[in-house]
């Protein structure tokens, strides 16, 4: 165990801004289904403080935080067996958050990337959240002790400084407290790429809906977008060799394999040498099959949003009746007079 002392606890948390993709799909959420078999305990969150660290209207963020919800669940994250919640109804996290700015060294946040590819020349516009986010997402991580952390590579510098704030917290009080929580990065498909440029990021952000497949999409729109999916002349290879300095061809390789729960090298045994006229029939075929439900089970889902709602208020409490002792033993260690909590 990379945490001995800590019981092992999964937590992950995906922003509410809409559009969930084949990419969140194959590269988060069907992992997330997954651990649920592990025999840990899983923690999933809809992280709406870290919406709004750029201005989100009011009424486009409860539809978008109910829809991801509502993805979750469709693709088959089950709110009994996972605590399921959007972050703002759990106060453990901003207050958390709070002290870890305290912690965390302005060296640190300015190697973070992610602010810097964000702002770009408009850093000194944009907002302090945006900035001081990391110390928002280890605390998010943090204040459930979470202990494996399902990741994007683009997200991995957050875990590892997770792992700073808790180290550094752990050592200025002389405890070890929190564990230094381990990020998960596996599978073929952690990382999907655009339909129209395969190096970049399959993403929800971008501007042309064909560089994506949304979950809400019907089968004509999911075959259409694979079926004019960027591609080069080539024939597909008979190895993964092949696939080298071919960034389309390897997306919808990649994205077969995690479809069809097989690897890479298995899919070209069985297309290699084929064209794409051939191979993306097949794609596309896979891809109806898995997304269909998905998306018919979202569209009944978001049509209860008093239900949604339900489900995430009890997924609330359960976060915190976990994220709250875990604040309150934190408070008491800085040395903070708790007499109003001691009840709680």
């Amino acid at each position: 165990m990379d945490n001995p002392g800590f019981t092992e606890r999964v937590f992950s948390g995906i922003q509410p801004s809409g559009n969930l993709t084949l990419g969140n799909y194959l590269g988060a959420v069907k992992r997330f289904v997954e651990m649920q078999d592990d025999g840990i305990e899983t923690v999933y969150c809809m992280v709406d403080l870290h919406a709004i660290t750029v201005w989100q209207d009011p009424a486009e963020l409860s539809r978008n935080t109910r829809e991801l919800a509502a993805g979750f669940m469709a693709c088959g994250l089950d709110p009994d067996r996972s605590i399921l919640f959007n972050q703002s109804q759990v106060s453990a996290h901003a207050e958390l958050g709070w002290i870890f700015n305290c912690v965390a060294r302005l060296g640190w946040m300015n190697r973070m990337t992610q602010f810097k590819d964000r702002a770009g020349r408009n850093a000194e516009r944009m907002s302090l959240g945006l900035y001081a986010y990391p110390s928002l997402m280890a605390a998010d991580i943090l204040v459930y002790h979470a202990t494996h952390v399902p990741v994007g590579e683009d997200q991995k510098q957050h875990v590892e400084l997770s792992r700073d704030i808790a180290a550094k917290f752990n050592h200025d009080f002389g405890v070890t407290f929190f564990p230094e929580p381990v990020p998960v990065i596996e599978g073929s498909a952690t990382r999907i790429m655009s339909l129209r440029d395969g190096t970049k990021k399959m993403s929800k952000s971008d501007p042309s809906d064909m560089s994506r497949i949304n979950l809400t999409d019907d089968a004509d729109t999911i075959s259409r977008k694979i079926r004019k999916a960027r591609t080069d002349a080539l024939p597909l290879p008979d190895s993964t060799d092949g696939l080298d300095g071919r960034p389309e061809a390897g997306n919808l390789v990649r994205i077969f394999a995690a479809l069809g729960d097989m690897s890479e090298s298995g899919v070209l045994e069985q297309f290699g040498g084929q064209p794409f006229s051939k191979f993306k029939p097949a794609l596309a075929e896979i891809a109806v099959s898995t997304l269909k439900p998905i998306s018919a089970e979202m569209r009944r889902l978001t049509g209860d949003p008093g239900e949604i709602d339900a489900i995430l208020g009890r997924g609330a409490d359960r976060a915190a009746a976990i994220a709250n002792p875990i604040l309150d033993q934190t408070f008491e260690i800085l040395g903070t007079v708790r007499s109003r909590f001691r009840e709680r």
